[in-house]
């Protein structure tokens, strides 16, 4: 996660982009905008298949772990649950995956740490005398067993920083921009990683499915903030490679997750930070010094971030389909979007400071996630703190900063990646969704999930409704439940549309349109 002040601009890549399923609404075209659209899909033109929506417990968890039952459950159901409610609207966004943050000591440390801001230090397993203490991180293992409970099968555990015992100063974050571990104590570093797998598993019954060791390696993390640490390559390639038999040596089948770029132009160029940049030539290519390909417990997947990327819209999926290009030189590589919340000033379009329950940033996060699948081809798509005490867009449930107990609501941002999570399963498919002329200020993608349902994701981000006719090439669709987020409605189940009727997207709303497939 980058520290939030720290504001980074995007190279404008100008190019024109006339795909309806990808492209930007163009506001100022809002006036030509028509009824009796057509989405049609096509089954026979397909791309990636979708691994897990997630979102990470740093850093609110620790304390809202340990809040009265009533309330640490209220929020667990609205990030996990797949329930529905008597009124036909889910209790919760069904996250598929949790990321689990694996603290450095910060928190042991107290104000001797060097970060302020108690809410973001961290605890460790690791005790000073090199033994553990499986009842630290009580809290966040507390929402570890509740996505587990509510039906969560995939958890990904990252450390920001490797643990104070073994960073050069002693503290969670860096200085003067440099690595803060040397090369003697990879192995330090990477034995502890699978020491807590192994120990959480013995806590919990869970055993992670994906351990990611580094995060957003291009930044300094010199300011204190919170921790974390800059790597190069080279070091991630070593770090990765002495994590491997770490977890090995373990017999611990999880796997590594590589390499949680600071945005997303780090995966395909240099951009400025040489040595940290062209992250899936560097990992994925085998000519390469630093490919980690053939490891047998790397995920074929490069991860990164979709910070200081996603304005202008153009300019943003110019960027995502620079990645998936790239993609193609490294066959059956995935891509995961493994961070994100809204940072930043983005162009003047939207502001990262200040919370704001509303739609307008609830439509700008629904944008992003369509372009992230629908031009970078993403497998999956993780939020950043799932639960902010903070007055910024990077919550999908807010609190009071109260250790012990608070109270707390769910932001629209929330229902708009339910709109996604919710509905489209691991396993499901993306199917090519062409819009009809008169619909390009509409925002549409559809995915087969395994039960042989259609999902189909349509953001109307004009003043005014739009009337649309979904089809399917060949085939016959049948019993269509509708989902809406709007300003006045949070994933609402709205009337059931029979055979071809015509649905209506309301203005400012994100529609979920899921559909039995007639064979």
């Amino acid at each position: 996660m980058k520290p939030y002040p720290k504001l980074f601009s995007a190279i404008a890549l100008i190019c024109s982009f006339a795909s309806c399923a990808g492209g930007e609404p163009e506001d100022k075209k809002q006036s030509g905008e028509t009824s009796g659209i057509t989405v049609s899909v096509n089954p026979a033109k397909t791309f990636q298949t979708i691994d897990h929506f997630g979102a990470s417990d740093a850093w609110s968890c620790q304390f809202v772990g340990n809040w009265p039952d009533a309330k640490r459950n209220g929020i667990a159901d609205l990030l996990f649950s797949s329930d529905t409610l008597a009124s036909g609207q889910p209790k919760g966004i069904g996250l598929s995956l949790w990321r689990f943050n694996i603290g450095a000591g910060t928190a042991e440390q107290g104000d001797a740490s060097g970060i302020k801001d108690e809410w973001r230090r961290a605890e460790s397993f690791l005790n000073n005398d090199g033994t553990y203490n499986w009842n630290k991180q009580a809290g966040q293992v507390w929402f570890l067993n509740a996505a587990k409970e509510r039906g969560v099968n995939e958890f990904l555990a990252f450390p920001n920083s490797p643990p104070v015992q073994f960073t050069i100063n002693k503290k969670g974050y860096a200085n003067n921009g440099k690595p803060n571990l040397i090369a003697e104590n990879f192995g330090k570093f990477t034995d502890f990683i699978a020491d807590v797998v192994a120990g959480v598993k013995v806590k919990t019954g869970i055993t992670f499915n994906h351990i990611s060791p580094v995060n957003e390696p291009q930044w300094d993390w010199s300011d204190g903030g919170q921790e974390g640490t800059p790597f190069y390559n080279n070091e991630i390639a070593g770090i990765v490679r002495s994590l491997s038999a770490s977890l090995l040596k373990k017999n611990l089948p999880t796997h590594i997750d590589v390499a949680e770029a600071g945005q997303i132009d780090y995966l395909y160029s240099d951009f400025n930070k040489q040595g940290r940049g062209s992250q899936i030539a560097a990992f994925f290519t085998k000519s390469s010094a630093d490919y980690v390909g053939n490891l047998p417990n790397v995920t074929q997947a490069i991860s990164g971030h979709s910070y200081f990327t996603t304005s202008p819209y153009q300019s943003a999926a110019a960027k995502r389909r620079e990645v998936a290009s790239a993609l193609h030189a490294a066959p059956g590589l995935k891509y995961w979007m493994s961070e994100y919340c809204i940072l930043g000033d983005n162009e003047g379009e939207i502001k990262g400071g200040g919370k704001d329950l509303g739609i307008n940033p609830t439509l700008y996060i629904a944008k992003v996630i369509h372009n992230d699948l629908a031009n970078a081809n993403a497998s999956a798509w993780h939020w950043w703190i799932a639960i902010s005490p903070y007055d910024y867009k990077d919550g999908l449930i807010y609190i009071d900063k109260n250790k012990t107990d608070g109270d707390y609501r769910a932001s629209k941002m929330l229902w708009a990646l339910g709109n996604y999570s919710r509905f489209i399963r691991p396993g499901a498919i993306r199917m090519d969704a062409e819009v009809s002329t008169g619909g390009t200020n509409l925002l549409v993608s559809s995915y087969k999930n395994k039960d042989n349902k259609l999902v189909t994701v349509m953001i109307n981000q004009q003043e005014k409704p739009v009337e649309v006719n979904l089809k399917m090439a060949g085939q016959n669709l049948s019993n269509l439940k509708i989902y809406k987020t709007s300003s006045t409605t949070d994933l609402q189940r709205i009337p059931d549309v029979k055979g071809t009727s015509t649905i209506t997207v309301d203005e400012k709303s994100i529609l979920t349109v899921v559909a039995d497939i007639l064979d």
